[in-house]
């Protein structure tokens, strides 16, 4: 879940003028398939959880509810707490083949305080591309029965030790060999889980031995009043890996920040010649070490966060880039709808001096063409649009397509329609000329 930092006006005017000065092209996005799964998806959790989390939500509205669905909030109407686990958030994705996808959920109710009660977990998905129905072909939650995280967990001292919101904020996910490799926002922490979700490995973020932490780390203590925080915590609240890619090698990690980092010798957040920058680091899994490499995303706008970052082949990469509005401009209701739900295409070889990636080419998630009307909702006179908060997943599925999908939020956001809750959507463009771009 994204948050966002007030960058002053001289950085958002000076990363206009540099984003008009690239004047990156715009490519054409044809829809090919949807597909989605309902807002209101459940899954029981494992047989050898605490009792507790049969029941999540409880303090996703403040105080402790105990009683099911007794509390409403959001614009929604949707009433808290639920039965079970929502299967919601999708925050990062790899196309698997055959039409099966590795999907990331997200920490639960949007932050470290609310979600303890949200299990952490990773699903294996198959999209019945004709009916538009989204099959679950398995569901791993994570744990540490090992007691390799650093700090105490939510469920210290159960014998399952199943990880919770409260402990990890997922963000983004890559497959290497039998294992997976996670991203976090909350330390941010790299870390490692095996096939069954059990965590092997856990890493602090150290590129080139620089020790950086967010303010949601366990070992951050808040200052008394008028106090400062300690010199290492240069990333924000929600800044952390919400994307990360992986090489062609399968061992090389390129974690990428949410937000630019602090730097405390300015008083501001990073900027290059004027542009605000997210910091993407190298990490090898085999050794497990930070390089020393560091190489720098350039934003449209400082407001804005990016949503998922993907190899595609070679050095060339996606980059889901968006604002933090929400809801369809054509449609009359919402008050701050979205404006910018962008995918560029970049290639890690292609850097200035100051190692600021070159934006090769884009398409727009607001202009999708859908002249066969293949969308059930967002097509308006032949033009669909992707209107939500937070877009965080895209990868390559062939030559010619790619997939998107949506983090729901579930249950605040509604961007699709207003007062519905926001299903997980799931849509193939065919994007040729783009995937293509030189």
């Amino acid at each position: 879940m994204t948050r966002h930092t007030l960058f002053s006006v001289v950085s958002f005017l000076a990363a206009a003028a540099t984003a008009q000065a690239q004047d990156v092209p715009q490519f054409d996005a044809r829809l090919v398939s949807h597909a989605q799964i309902p807002a209101q998806t459940f899954l029981a959790p494992p047989s050898d959880a605490p009792a507790s989390l049969n029941v999540s939500g409880r303090f996703a509205a403040g105080p402790r509810t105990e009683t099911l669905y007794d509390v409403v909030t959001g614009s929604t109407g949707l009433a808290r707490p639920f039965p079970g686990q929502p299967l919601q958030g999708f925050s990062g994705i790899r196309s698997l083949g055959e039409d099966r996808f590795l999907v990331l959920t997200d920490n639960g109710f949007g932050s470290k305080a609310n979600s303890s009660d949200a299990m952490l977990m990773f699903n294996i998905l198959k999209p019945d591309w004709e009916t538009g129905r989204v099959a679950i072909e398995e569901t791993v939650f994570l744990s540490d029965p090992n007691r390799v995280v650093p700090f105490p967990i939510t469920n210290e001292h159960s014998e399952s030790r199943y990880l919770t919101g409260a402990d990890f904020d997922l963000e983004s996910i890559q497959p290497v060999g039998e294992h997976y490799w996670i991203g976090d926002e909350f330390g941010p922490w790299l870390f490692e889980v095996d096939g069954d979700g059990v965590v092997q490995q856990v890493f602090a973020t150290e590129p080139g031995g620089e020790l950086l932490r967010a303010p949601d780390n366990f070992f951050v203590r808040t200052p008394n009043p008028g106090g400062t925080l300690p010199d290492d915590v240069r990333t924000f609240s929600s800044g952390g890996y919400e994307g990360m890619a992986l090489d062609e090698d399968g061992t090389t990690l390129y974690p990428m920040l949410e937000k630019p980092i602090w730097m405390p010798e300015e008083g501001a957040s990073e900027t290059i010649d004027g542009t605000p920058v997210l910091r993407i680091f190298e990490f090898d899994t085999a050794s497990g070490t930070w390089g020393d490499s560091v190489r720098y995303y350039p934003l449209e706008d400082a407001s804005h966060a990016i949503g998922d970052f993907n190899i595609i082949g070679g050095t060339r990469a996606l980059i889901i880039e968006r604002d933090g509005r929400q809801g369809d401009p054509r449609v009359e209701g919402f008050d701050e709808p979205a404006q910018f739900k962008r995918i560029y295409l970049v290639d890690l070889e292609r850097a200035d001096e100051n190692g600021v990636l070159e934006k090769i080419g884009y398409i727009d998630l607001m202009d999708i063409q859908d002249p066969d009307g293949i969308a059930p909702r967002g097509t308006i006179e032949g033009r669909f649009n992707f209107p939500f908060v937070t877009i965080e997943d895209v990868d390559r599925v062939d030559e010619t397509t790619i997939v998107v999908a949506n983090d729901n939020n579930y249950p605040g956001s509604a961007g699709r329609e207003l007062g519905r809750a926001d299903d997980n959507e799931f849509i193939l463009l065919e994007v040729a000329d783009f995937l293509a771009a030189e």
